[in-house]
């Protein structure tokens, strides 16, 4: 009788290309592991698990060959439990492979006198479109192959080889019982697709994927997620078990690091089998399949065969006779018709979840407060609904104790501002200074009498960042920025001046979904509600500067950045002259949003040839 497998999937953050720090964790995840009951006897890690996934050129720095990787396993688990015993360990990791690059995973049994490789598989389908850059820096794999360990049958895929449904295939029909899946995916989308669910659209695919390969070929399946955030890219967690029949078992928390556990009771695989034998179906057909494969891959047009009417066998029915309507019903009855939308769907609906947004943005700024070494948060409040957000998920995320927020005001300043960012530091209990610049601002202009507005803007703008950032180093707060999508979008804001601070966790917000989300976090009415300013000119607002209203700019830089024309947008109920004018600023601003142009004239330009990320 087939013995029942306890599992374990290990949901990690790993510390950015700290392979070395990485590692030694592993002492504390594998006593853990030790204290359970049932123990596992298999346990499965994410994606580069030991290193984190964006590293660009980094990858150099960390790949090991699968000998060195499954040896510093074994190193790890011993100097953890001297005397435990063996255990097989599947994890992801960047490998060094006759002398190529790939992003692998290894299966190791551990706890012996030597480690044993049970199996490597190297990632099959690299993403390289989007924020994904994978083929530039390693490798492809070329197969998928199932192998034996933990006492059953098991196929490994990376990440985007569960995309591609021939591969959960593939280890099936080589005998898999268990499709083990090791991913590390950013979480993207703000409106979950299920009615109660809490997680990004994206991680709901990844459950489908799952639950999708398991049900139709008869196998247990589980994916292992990172968690944390690299350069922005929030890593959501949500690892998933999965039984034979589609059916979740178990999962890991959203956002943190975690362990989920089940045992697997293989006697499930056959009445999942028996129940749906999909795989028999498969294997039986296969012979058929490739052949068919075959010809569509010589590019062999087939002839279509069929019997024509009044063909000379003796088999063959006789004409059909039409008689009236079956059932009673009219001849005369109308089906109905459905008719679809004669436009195409758009972009992404600019709704969201709020519940969703908080958790994600708070999650978003403990990793990065941690991950830079502060504790502590520093913001500047003007008064308006961004700054206001932003120290509100502050607070959540870190505690009131951990925020201070800085008021800037000049003496143009409308007094509402000073009013309303006092209202938001006596809702939340956060600390609270207050700096005028008037005097730093008027000094540094004073010998230019017919100094613009906008000059005087841009100075203010950069007077305010200067104290900011003085101030950081004054409390070791880390400087937390405020500007909204729509506002970088058109490049509405000064350059090195609003877009300084390191972090920012409503960057990808645009100005209508920072409303929403203020109002579900709870800002007070009269700071969403109010014209947004930029208050460095008396009687100044963005709506007027910008010639466009944030309901209508949004709703088109939303269709624009997704890639449709402006002619296709316009019929959507837009004027030409708005779709215009937001296609002029988004065009004519791409430098505002980034780093400044510097001439390329060696083999290894930081950013174009040397590349590491932000974080690293």
């Amino acid at each position: 009788m087939l013995q029942p497998l306890p599992i374990a999937v290990v949901q990690l953050k790993p510390r950015k290309g700290d392979l070395a720090g990485n590692l030694a964790r592993l002492k504390m995840v594998f006593t853990q592991l030790e204290g359970l009951s049932p123990a596992p006897r298999l346990v499965i890690f994410p994606e580069t698990a030991f290193t984190g996934y964006f590293l660009e050129g980094g990858v150099r720095d960390v790949a090991l060959t699968a000998g060195a990787m499954a040896a510093a396993l074994q190193q790890a688990y011993r100097e953890a439990l001297p005397n435990g015993g063996p255990v097989d360990l599947i994890a992801g990791f960047y490998e060094l492979w006759n002398k190529t690059l790939h992003n692998s995973a290894i299966c190791v049994t551990v706890g012996g006198d030597e480690p044993v490789i049970r199996h490597v598989h190297r990632k099959l389908f690299l993403p390289t479109y989007g924020l994904f850059d994978e083929e530039r820096f390693v490798e492809r794999g070329h197969e998928v192959r199932a192998f034996d360990a933990a006492g059953t049958r098991i196929a490994m895929l990376v990440c985007e080889d569960a995309w591609h449904s021939v591969t959960g295939m593939l280890g099936a029909l080589d005998g898999a019982e268990f499709v083990v899946i090791l991913a590390a995916s950013p979480g993207r989308g703000l409106m979950p697709a299920g009615k109660d669910s809490r997680m990004p659209p994206t991680l709901e695919r990844w459950e489908r994927l799952a639950r999708d390969i398991a049900e139709e070929h008869g196998v247990f399946t589980a994916i292992a997620q990172l968690a944390g955030t690299e350069g922005g890219k929030t890593f959501p967690g949500g690892s998933v078990i999965v039984g034979p029949k589609g059916d979740v078992r178990a999962y890991a928390p959203l956002w943190e690091e975690g362990i989920v556990t089940s045992t697997l009771e293989f006697s499930d695989l056959a009445r999942a089998r028996a129940d749906m034998p999909l795989l028999k179906d498969l294997q039986t057909m296969l012979p058929h399949l490739l052949e068919n494969s075959e010809r569509i891959r010589r590019g062999t047009a087939p002839e279509l065969e069929y019997d024509s009417h009044g063909a000379s066998n003796s088999q063959s029915p006789a004409p059909l006779t039409l008689v009236g309507a079956a059932g009673g019903r009219a001849d005369d009855d109308l089906l109905p018709i459905v008719h679809a939308p004669a436009l195409p769907g758009g972009p992404p609906p600019l709704a969201i979840d709020p519940l969703l947004t908080t958790d994600w943005l708070s999650a978003f700024i403990r990793d990065e407060v941690e991950r830079r070494g502060f504790e502590r948060v520093i913001v500047a409040l003007s008064g308006g609904v961004d700054s206001a957000v932003t120290t509100y998920l502050s607070a959540l995320a870190l505690g009131p104790e951990n925020v201070i927020a800085l008021r800037l005001p000049y003496r143009s300043s409308h007094p509402d501002s000073l009013h309303h960012a006092q209202l938001i530091t006596d809702a939340l209990g956060i600390e609270s200074h207050t700096i005028d610049i008037s005097d730093a601002v008027d000094a540094f202009l004073a010998s230019e009498p017919d100094v613009t507005g906008h000059r005087r803007g841009n100075v203010m703008a950069r007077m305010r960042m200067i104290a900011l950032f003085d101030q950081s180093a004054k409390h070791g707060a880390l400087p937390i920025g405020t500007g909204n999508k729509t506002e970088r979008l058109f490049g509405y804001f000064t350059w090195h001046a609003d877009d300084s601070p390191p972090i920012n966790p409503i960057g990808d917000l645009f100005k209508t979904q920072v409303w929403e989300l203020a109002r579900h976090l709870g800002v007070p009415e009269v700071i969403v509600g109010k014209a947004p300013s930029a208050d460095l000119m008396q009687d100044q607002t963005d709506e007027g500067d910008l010639g466009i209203t944030y309901l209508k700019a949004d709703q088109i830089l939303n269709w624009l950045i997704f890639g449709y024309r402006p002619e296709e947008i316009v019929r959507h109920g837009f004027t030409a002259d708005e779709v215009a004018l937001v296609s002029r600023r988004l065009a004519s601003t791409h430098w505002k949003r980034k780093l400044p142009t510097v001439a390329m004239v060696s083999q290894s330009a930081i950013g174009e040839s040397y590349l590491r990320p932000v974080d690293y």
